[in-house]
């Protein structure tokens, strides 16, 4: 299936002819990032870099700041200190500018449903100053891993799995260089999380650089090239490389949450 899906990436590359690749060595990056309501310290001085083809997982109970931190990279909030970064950008300084290289799936992906997925999917990438033609269309949807029966049906009718390799097929054709994935596998069944894991897998092995919050401990370890634990707006717990692949997640997540981690 990943193969499969890597293929139809590849077959519809004509899409993004003509945008200009980004020759960078970190697409997604938080430097001293900071969020205050009032007195309530919801970010605590994040920093993080995801480079193009990474997944970057952040884990954390509610509140922890996973939702603070995707939002701010969105530009959906402003900073209280430090930048978050988009290919380089300041997202508060230049949103607009940002914007062009973002794309977001949000746990319960927002379509027309009285829409075909293929008229979201060109409605919603239009709206990012691009055309696509009915057969690119398609080659984003197959490539994205949603069944060809699928293209021409309501969206209202489309299990939420369907509806989030959507979501993921409009990161794609947009062309975007970052995409942020909140909670993606949240009420999926398991064969439908496991089709999201590949298109998923598929965009990394696309280069995209992505940040996905996530209480998916097993989806993250076979995905992600980094793992954050959050607590209290704060990073707590950092794992890459080697000390991922041999780390016990899920007692190293029961752990960090009762307190007994060390703050990184």
């Amino acid at each position: 299936m990943l193969h499969y899906c890597i293929n139809n990436l590849n077959a519809v590359k004509r899409m993004v002819a003509g945008l200009i690749e980004l020759e960078m060595d970190t697409m997604i990056e938080a430097v001293g990032l900071t969020k205050r309501y009032g007195d309530h310290l919801a970010l605590d001085r994040l920093d993080l870099t995801v480079q193009p083809g990474e997944v970057y997982a952040l884990f954390g109970g509610n509140g922890a700041g996973k939702s603070t931190t995707i939002n701010l990279f969105l530009g959906f909030v402003p900073p209280s200190a430090g930048e978050a970064r988009v290919v380089g950008i300041d997202v508060a300084a230049n949103p607009v500018e940002a914007k062009r290289h973002v794309a977001y799936v949000a746990e319960n992906v927002m379509l027309y449903g009285h829409a075909t997925a293929r008229e979201n999917l060109q409605y919603f990438v239009e709206l990012s100053g691009r055309r696509l033609s009915k057969t690119d269309a398609y080659g984003a949807l197959e490539a994205l891993g949603l069944p060809t029966e699928a293209f021409e049906r309501q969206v209202r009718f489309l299990s939420k799995g369907m509806r989030q390799k959507c979501g993921l097929a409009i990161a794609f054709a947009k062309g975007a260089s970052a995409l942020f994935l909140d909670e993606p596998f949240s009420g999926l069944d398991p064969l439908a999380a496991t089709e999201l894991q590949q298109a998923i897998a598929a965009l990394k092995a696309n280069g995209k650089a992505i940040l996905m919050s996530t209480h998916d401990l097993f989806r993250a370890r076979v995905l992600a090239d980094k793992v954050g634990i959050m607590r209290c707006g704060r990073l707590v717990a950092k794992l890459e490389g080697e000390s991922l692949r041999v780390a016990n997640l899920e007692q190293l997540y029961v752990e960090t949450m009762a307190g007994k981690s060390v703050p990184a």
